[in-house]
């Protein structure tokens, strides 16, 4: 039990009524979870509004209610505080009620359209190959050292943060390297952690349903790096023309990494084929199991953000070459006729661009590339006639499919990706609605040589439609069937 007056400690209030000196069993904002003298958050939802269930969390027992507007008939004996953002208030309340667990670890945000997964969770690999306690919050798990956790969203809640940072407290966590998706900042979830540093890797189109605009996208992006303090760094890929825009006004120390300009970090290409790359990290040589461009931009991140916390520099090199992928980026299968089948992650236009442009800079041109590829429902729809285009145009054959349709008819959104095709592509198309079905027919399509790619739901082992999740593992199912195809 906590006081709620120290639970509320940095909240922007407006009014009370009722006493902050109370005690109370814990913190909630889904108003099913409320039971006998917990505080409820009425947080303003896109789909829902707490405050609609502020009635339902009184019954429940709570004893005390947060919300941006007072309900007209309150209680007696319940507590009542008006605060001007809700999300917010929860966020700074979760961190509070974990007593702060963010201060007693070094947190590092890793932010960006892509490569966010592979940064944080490789840094965390890497961390732990160097001996020590870490965690991870990412889109695939949390891991609080050796136990796994499943999480639903990028960045999760702010209680399942703080709850998670607090079993690291526990664990002697040393290390914690966390994806923040742009939602996560507009949402404030992160807001009350305290950073020790975050990365900026890159940005492109993408959630543009949610953000309206461009700039809007990149600003939310940039609000990581402004409430960063002067102890910690801020590091970022200045390659892209946004990466400059972050350090703006940050208080952080700064540092920029690069394969094109001259930067804090550079990197360069020295070989690279289906096996792995050889770098030059500063002057140093060292073999990576990742391919391709966007590969070493993410290897470039990990290097610099290992020797901005302090490890050994031969160590870390030595280290790196050890990381291997991540699942569902560039995860990569060779039938035994040499039919090479990758899954990969990839769902916004420049991802799907730069996993071709990898498989096309290490095919010899003899080779058939097979895209099948899909976009998501209900999500940001000007994407997928981009997406259409560059897999038509960057293939041999290209395979429409479903990806998550979510509440939206898969044939609508296939039919959006074909809009994008131009003319002298048309030939190269297929739309399979069937998921299974397209990734089958791309295996029947393949001879000796030829390199599949299935595109867009990476590590996700479900396929969601109106509301339901079936069991869809696109690295398993391309295995398999051309296994069957082997017999």
């Amino acid at each position: 039990m906590m006081l709620l007056k120290d639970i509320l400690y940095g909240v922007g209030l407006t009014a009370v009524s009722g006493s902050t000196n109370v005690m109370v069993n814990s913190v909630q904002f889904d108003s099913r979870k409320v039971a006998m003298d917990d505080v409820f958050v009425a947080v303003r939802g896109l789909v829902t509004d707490g405050h609609g269930y502020i009635e339902k969390a009184v019954n429940s027992g709570a004893k005390a209610i947060i919300c941006e507007e007072l309900p007209q008939q309150m209680v007696n004996e319940i507590t009542y505080v008006e605060v001007r953002n809700g999300n917010s208030a929860l966020a700074i309340m979760a961190s509070n009620f974990y007593n702060n667990p963010s201060k007693n670890l070094k947190l590092v945000g890793v932010t960006g359209t892509n490569g966010k997964t592979t940064v944080s969770s490789l840094l965390y690999q890497l961390f732990k190959k160097s001996g020590y306690k870490v965690g991870l919050i990412s889109t695939i798990k949390i891991m609080v050292d050796e136990t796994e956790y499943k999480t639903s969203h990028t960045t999760p809640d702010a209680l399942t943060i703080n709850e998670h940072l607090k079993l690291m407290n526990d664990a002697g966590v040393e290390f914690c390297f966390m994806e923040v998706s742009s939602h996560g900042i507009h949402q404030k979830r992160t807001e009350g952690l305290v950073f020790e540093g975050a990365i900026f890797t890159n940005l492109s189109h993408d959630h543009l349903d949610y953000h309206k605009t461009f700039a809007e996208y990149r600003d939310t992006k940039k609000i990581l790096f402004d409430n960063l303090t002067k102890a910690a760094f801020a590091l970022t890929n200045i390659d892209d023309k946004n990466g400059l825009v972050m350090l703006q006004n940050t208080k952080a120390r700064k540092y920029t990494y690069a394969l094109k300009t001259y930067a804090d970090y550079r990197a360069q290409i020295l070989e690279n084929q289906f096996d792995g790359q050889l770098l030059k990290i500063n002057d140093n040589e060292l073999w990576s199991k990742l391919i391709g461009h966007f590969n070493a931009y993410n290897m470039l991140a990990i290097y610099a953000t290992a020797d901005l916390l302090g490890l050994e520099k031969f160590e870390t090199l030595r280290l790196l070459s050890e990381l291997e992928n991540v699942d569902g980026r560039f995860q990569y299968y060779i039938s035994k006729q040499k039919i090479t089948a990758i899954v990969d992650y990839a769902h916004t236009p420049d991802a799907l661009k730069n996993v071709l442009d990898t498989i096309n800079t290490l095919r010899t041109g003899n080779e058939n590339v097979i895209t099948v590829v899909g976009c998501g429902g209900d999500r940001d729809r000007s994407k997928r006639p981009v997406m259409g285009h560059i897999a038509s145009e960057m293939s041999n054959k290209a395979i429409f499919t479903s990806d998550n349709p979510r509440s939206e008819e898969p044939a609508a959104i296939i039919e959006e990706m074909v809009g994008g095709v131009q003319p002298q592509n048309t030939k190269k198309i297929l739309s399979i609605e069937n998921r299974e079905q397209a990734i089958k027919t791309a295996c029947q399509l393949a001879l000796a040589n030829d390199i599949i790619l299935v595109a867009g739901k990476g590590h996700e082992t479900y396929q969601e439609t109106n509301g339901k999740r079936i069991d869809f593992d696109d690295f398993e199912i391309i295995k398999e069937l051309l296994l069957e195809l082997e017999k």
